[in-house]
Protein backbone atom coordinates (compact mmCIF):
# COMPACT_ATOMS: atom_id res chain seq x y z
CA UNK A 1 0.00 0.00 0.00
CA UNK A 2 1.50 3.50 -0.74
CA UNK A 3 2.37 6.12 2.05
CA UNK A 4 0.46 8.88 2.47
CA UNK A 5 1.97 11.95 3.03
CA UNK A 6 -0.01 14.58 5.29
CA UNK A 7 -0.17 17.99 4.74
CA UNK A 8 1.42 20.56 7.12
CA UNK A 9 -1.29 21.95 8.19
CA UNK A 10 -3.40 18.91 8.84
CA UNK A 11 -0.99 17.41 11.22
CA UNK A 12 -1.46 20.35 13.17
CA UNK A 13 -3.88 19.69 16.26
CA UNK A 14 -6.59 22.54 17.06
CA UNK A 15 -6.59 23.38 20.57
CA UNK A 16 -10.22 23.73 22.48
CA UNK A 17 -10.55 26.97 24.60
CA UNK A 18 -12.07 27.08 27.46
CA UNK A 19 -15.79 27.66 26.81
CA UNK A 20 -16.12 26.71 23.06
CA UNK A 21 -17.62 23.03 23.06
CA UNK A 22 -16.76 20.71 19.71
CA UNK A 23 -18.83 18.36 18.59
CA UNK A 24 -18.86 15.89 15.32
CA UNK A 25 -21.71 13.62 14.32
CA UNK A 26 -22.07 12.61 10.72
CA UNK A 27 -19.13 14.11 9.06
CA UNK A 28 -20.36 17.57 10.58
CA UNK A 29 -18.63 19.55 12.89
CA UNK A 30 -20.08 22.13 15.13
CA UNK A 31 -18.98 24.32 16.96
CA UNK A 32 -20.41 26.38 20.37
CA UNK A 33 -18.67 29.04 22.20
CA UNK A 34 -19.52 32.40 23.38
CA UNK A 35 -19.79 34.06 19.88
CA UNK A 36 -22.48 31.78 18.45
CA UNK A 37 -22.30 28.29 16.61
CA UNK A 38 -21.09 27.26 13.47
CA UNK A 39 -21.15 24.01 11.63
CA UNK A 40 -18.56 22.39 8.55
CA UNK A 41 -19.29 19.26 6.74
CA UNK A 42 -16.34 17.10 6.76
CA UNK A 43 -16.10 15.05 3.45
CA UNK A 44 -16.11 11.01 4.66
CA UNK A 45 -11.70 10.92 3.45
CA UNK A 46 -11.35 13.32 6.12
CA UNK A 47 -10.97 11.46 9.87
CA UNK A 48 -11.72 13.78 12.43
CA UNK A 49 -11.12 12.97 16.21
CA UNK A 50 -11.84 15.18 19.21
CA UNK A 51 -10.84 14.00 22.43
CA UNK A 52 -8.90 15.49 24.63
CA UNK A 53 -9.30 19.14 24.39
CA UNK A 54 -8.05 18.77 20.90
CA UNK A 55 -9.46 18.25 17.50
CA UNK A 56 -7.20 16.05 15.14
CA UNK A 57 -7.51 15.20 11.27
CA UNK A 58 -6.22 12.03 9.26
CA UNK A 59 -6.43 11.05 6.20
CA UNK A 60 -8.42 7.70 5.67
CA UNK A 61 -6.81 5.18 3.68
CA UNK A 62 -9.19 3.14 2.79
CA UNK A 63 -11.09 6.30 1.04
CA UNK A 64 -11.83 6.54 -3.06
CA UNK A 65 -10.76 9.90 -3.63
CA UNK A 66 -7.40 10.69 -5.33
CA UNK A 67 -4.37 10.90 -2.86
CA UNK A 68 -3.58 14.72 -4.07
CA UNK A 69 -7.27 15.22 -3.40
CA UNK A 70 -7.10 13.92 0.14
CA UNK A 71 -3.90 15.86 0.71
CA UNK A 72 -5.67 19.18 0.25
CA UNK A 73 -8.85 18.34 1.80
CA UNK A 74 -6.62 16.95 5.04
CA UNK A 75 -5.02 20.99 5.05
CA UNK A 76 -8.70 22.59 3.95
CA UNK A 77 -10.84 21.10 6.86
CA UNK A 78 -8.18 21.68 9.65
CA UNK A 79 -7.95 25.38 8.62
CA UNK A 80 -12.07 25.99 8.15
CA UNK A 81 -12.97 24.03 11.61
CA UNK A 82 -9.89 26.29 13.34
CA UNK A 83 -11.55 29.18 11.75
CA UNK A 84 -14.88 28.37 13.33
CA UNK A 85 -13.06 27.80 17.08
CA UNK A 86 -11.18 31.52 16.24
CA UNK A 87 -14.64 32.92 15.67
CA UNK A 88 -16.78 31.47 18.09
CA UNK A 89 -14.41 32.28 21.00
CA UNK A 90 -12.29 35.25 20.15
CA UNK A 91 -14.09 36.69 17.03
CA UNK A 92 -12.64 38.70 14.39
CA UNK A 93 -10.56 42.17 14.13
CA UNK A 94 -9.80 43.87 11.03
CA UNK A 95 -7.04 46.43 11.48
CA UNK A 96 -6.13 48.94 8.49
CA UNK A 97 -3.69 51.46 8.04
CA UNK A 98 -3.72 54.50 5.57
CA UNK A 99 -1.14 55.48 4.24
CA UNK A 100 -0.29 57.88 1.39
CA UNK A 101 -0.95 61.85 0.56
CA UNK A 102 -4.23 63.66 -0.63
CA UNK A 103 -6.75 61.74 1.18
CA UNK A 104 -7.96 60.99 5.02
CA UNK A 105 -9.98 59.14 7.36
CA UNK A 106 -11.72 60.30 10.48
CA UNK A 107 -14.74 58.64 12.51
CA UNK A 108 -16.64 58.99 14.81
CA UNK A 109 -18.14 55.91 16.74
CA UNK A 110 -19.63 53.76 13.76
CA UNK A 111 -19.64 56.84 11.01
CA UNK A 112 -16.56 56.83 9.33
CA UNK A 113 -15.65 59.28 6.59
CA UNK A 114 -13.64 59.06 3.36
CA UNK A 115 -12.09 61.90 2.25
CA UNK A 116 -10.87 61.17 -1.15
CA UNK A 117 -9.36 63.99 -3.08
CA UNK A 118 -10.45 67.30 -3.16
CA UNK A 119 -14.35 67.02 -3.07
CA UNK A 120 -15.32 63.62 -2.74
CA UNK A 121 -16.30 62.74 0.86
CA UNK A 122 -17.60 59.36 1.46
CA UNK A 123 -19.88 58.58 5.16
CA UNK A 124 -20.07 54.92 5.85
CA UNK A 125 -21.63 53.33 8.60
CA UNK A 126 -20.63 50.05 10.07
CA UNK A 127 -22.54 48.36 12.73
CA UNK A 128 -20.45 46.77 15.69
CA UNK A 129 -21.15 42.95 16.09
Amino acid sequence: MEEYSMSRIGKLPISIPAGVTVTLKDNVVTVKGPKGELSQKVDPSIIVKVENNEVTFAIDENSLVDDKQKQSYHGLYRALVNNMVVGVSEGYKKTMELVGVGYRVSNQGNLIEFSLGYDLCKDSFFPYA
